[in-house]
């Protein structure tokens, strides 16, 4: 499939309208159900292969953020045969009590990998807690990003972003590029 192609079938899968709170505190009236394309098998594959030629080559670990991040990191994982972990929101409490599960963080080039990016909170939020625990953390591969204004709020945080789509409007009618 070539990527117009996946992109409109993620958009028609996963674009839904209404009234949405997103986790920036931003108020759309569309959203991405990235539920809906991460559990399709058949679309969830083509992202991954389609993601893996951006993924830098120095990355050592696939970090999914917890919960969307994750499917998209195992997949690609599979395809590259680079170690994936599972990153919480915030470390257990109890058990193991770690924020990460899977492949070894410390000393590795961690590539964290997240479904749709807004504004790139939790991300953030993430690399801080990963870099305290000895990740190094350069960059982040997502699937659709939301708004463009990411790039230099990840700029900042020393993260480079790279999306496979960019979500666009012309004519008040959204698509991915």
């Amino acid at each position: 499939m070539d990527k117009p192609t996946l992109a409109k079938k993620v958009y028609e899968t996963a674009h839904i309208t209404g009234q949405f709170t997103l986790r920036s505190g931003l108020v759309s009236n569309e959203y991405f159900d990235k539920y809906l394309f991460e559990s399709d098998p058949v679309i969830l594959a083509e992202i991954a292969e389609q993601m893996k030629s951006s993924i830098p080559q120095n990355s050592e670990v696939l970090a999914g953020l917890e919960t969307g991040g994750i499917p998209v990191a195992t997949v690609l994982s599979q395809l590259t045969k680079i170690p994936a972990a599972f990153v919480r929101k915030k470390a257990k409490e109890y058990g193991t009590c770690k924020l990460a599960e899977g492949a070894e963080l410390s000393g590795k080039n961690v590539l964290v990998i997240e479904d749709v990016v807004t504004t790139g909170g939790q991300i953030i939020e993430s690399v801080k807690e990963l870099r305290k625990r000895g990740a190094r953390v350069e960059s982040v591969l997502c699937v659709i990003l939301r708004n463009t204004d990411a790039y230099e709020i990840m700029k900042k945080e020393g993260l480079n972003l790279i999306p496979l789509f960019t979500m666009k409007k012309a004519d008040g009618i959204s698509y991915l590029e």
